[in-house]
């Protein structure tokens, strides 16, 4: 979600966002040594291939999930509501 679509929610519409998306670190680092750990036996046994490529589209879709959490705490902050 960019800055100028977070300017545009109401206030009620970004703290049910917030809590939406809220992360849970632990879980999320979980995911990512898994996926990692799929990922460096796929390059072992394979090589490169298929089985490589969605784990790395699914820690990109993670780490992008926490970037949008900290642009909506930033904004948040900004109308003082948290």
């Amino acid at each position: 979600m960019k800055q100028k679509e977070l300017s545009e929610l109401t206030d009620q519409e970004l703290i049910e966002e917030t809590k939406k998306i809220k992360p849970s670190p632990i879980v999320d680092a979980f995911f990512i040594g898994f996926l990692v750990g799929i990922i460096i036996y796929s390059v072992v046994v394979n090589s490169w291939g298929l089985l490589t490529l969605i784990p790395l589209f699914l820690i990109y879709g993670l780490l992008k999930k926490s970037k949008r959490y900290e642009a909506l705490k930033k904004e948040l902050k900004e109308r003082n509501l948290k």
